[in-house]
């Protein structure tokens, strides 16, 4: 049953038509998904695409996602449709274009950290954070797919991202809610209660408070959340420009069906109601920082060199696409970051650090042995190694690190495919086929029958599936 106190308040709400959105409460959720697009090059067949959000796409029916190798490779990832406007959010209120410093403060599981990358240019850094240790490990886990290698994944209280004072060009809040715009689940309905939503709420101002001295004058914060609580929502919001001087921006939707404009005072929010829009319930809403704010300057790090010798760098560049400024030896291991190294020492002065960037080689008896990461990277150079196309069942032994063989595969070390797309490494030694998956990642469930593993089919990508959001131009001031 949907909460009595709940059902009540809605029908208050001026901007929710309560009846019709019961009533949509208790339908399916619809299922979408977000293409890699430096990975995937086609759509999945028999699919739509999410009108905000170019690389967006709802599927017919839910597959199972644990049985693609193609899910394991990072080439898309299962992600709410209404929780992808946050692009269009950002193409209207941030110029991409530049070297941009974006911070993901609530980040697990990630599906809003890999959207954010992709828009990204190649001096942009993004911090992926999460305070909780277990779900920080699922958001490594889903960067390390994605392979942009543009991402820091760290493990921080809000507060600690005030020792960086002034840093980020652009903060976003996903907030922790009481989770009512997922209530077609039994789960969130169970955990609700209106005491629940009050402890939100306060946990959200102080979200907010803390993280805010680290976003730069001028810098633009997104706030959202998947509750329609308006004590959550924009009253949130209306606290923080009452308290922190922010003005709120107003998003054009014009061209977007079911999003509803939420006007509280001078602040401006944005909802999707299950009964609108083809979606889970979202809010969202963008301000930005008005007030002035303390800088700081990253002066040079007084720290062991971590720097490659030559023969290390000459590695790495034989290999990737990286450049050499952005490489740097830990022990025995190679590493790339995303940012310049008196930058990333900072950093790590600062914060928990859990992913730096994309770990490239270990080291071992002057020989270099590649990282998972390394096949998955966007960075890693074309047939720099030997290539193995594998089918499913192959595949799904490789996920599993099940024994198998490879045919026709010279010696040494191998990057097997699927569709080609790398899924990762192995090491031909002759008799066997030595399986570098990560032990921690392997798919553990049962295998059903071949021919029944009901995952997604695949068309060639056509200038058709480019959807709307990307046909206006929009004035970011």
């Amino acid at each position: 049953m949907i909460p009595l106190e709940f059902v009540n308040r809605i029908f208050t709400q001026k901007y929710i038509d309560a009846a019709a959105l019961l009533e949509a409460l208790n339908e399916p959720s619809p299922v979408s998904i977000r293409l890699n697009p430096s990975k995937c090059k086609k759509t999945p067949t028999d699919s739509e695409p999410v009108p905000w959000c170019e690389n967006g796409y709802y599927l017919k029916s839910r597959p199972s996602f644990t049985l693609d190798p193609l899910f394991h490779s990072g080439c898309y990832y299962p992600s709410e449709a209404s929780g992808m406007f946050l692009s269009e959010v950002i193409r209207q209120t941030v110029d991409t274009t530049g070297n941009l410093r974006i911070l993901d403060l609530c980040a697990a599981p990630g599906g809003k950290s890999t959207l954010i990358s992709e828009m990204l240019n190649e001096g942009s850094l993004l911090v992926a954070n999460d305070a909780i240790r277990t779900r920080a490990a699922i958001l490594s886990e889903t960067i390390t797919k994605w392979g942009s290698g543009n991402t820091l994944v760290t493990q921080n209280d809000p507060l600690s991202f005030g020792r960086l004072p002034g840093y980020f060009d652009m903060i976003v809040v996903d907030a922790p809610c009481s989770g009512e715009g997922m209530f077609r689940t039994e789960v969130a309905r169970n955990e609700w209660t209106v005491g629940n939503t009050a402890h939100c709420q306060e946990r959200q101002k102080r979200i907010l408070a803390d993280v805010w001295p680290a976003l730069k004058e001028n810098g633009i914060l997104i706030y959202s959340t998947c509750t329609f609580n308006p004590e959550e929502n924009e009253e949130n919001l209306k606290w923080l420009a009452g308290n922190k001087k922010a003005e709120s921006i107003r998003i054009n939707i014009s061209i977007f069906d079911g999003i509803a404009e939420i006007e509280n005072g001078t602040v401006f929010g944005y909802g999707f109601y299950p009964d609108k829009v083809k979606g889970e319930g979202f809010f969202i809403s963008a301000v930005r920082k008005t007030g002035s704010q303390e800088s700081f300057s990253i002066k040079n790090q007084k720290r062991v060199n971590l720097r490659p010798d030559r023969k290390d760098y000459e590695t790495v560049l034989k290999y990737t696409s990286l450049p050499e400024g952005r490489i740097f030896k830990w022990g025995d291991e190679l590493f790339s970051v995303p940012c310049g190294m008196d930058e990333y020492l900072y950093m790590f002065d600062n914060l928990k650090i859990l992913t730096a960037g994309q770990k490239l080689f270990v080291i071992k008896n002057k020989s270099y042995i590649p990282s998972h990461e390394l096949a998955l990277s966007s960075n890693l150079k074309k047939d720099v190694y030997p290539v193995s196309e594998i089918l499913l069942s192959e595949s799904l032994a490789f996920l599993r690190r099940d024994n198998f063989m490879l045919k026709n595969a010279p010696p040494g070390w191998n990057i097997v495919t699927y569709k080609g797309v790398n899924l990762g490494f192995v090491n031909n030694i002759g008799n066997r086929v030595n399986n570098y998956f990560p032990v921690e990642w392997r798919i553990r469930m049962n295998l059903p029958e071949a021919g029944k593993e009901n995952i997604i089919s695949w068309t060639q990508r056509g200038k058709s599936d480019i959807t709307v959001s990307g046909q206006l131009n929009y004035n970011k001031t």
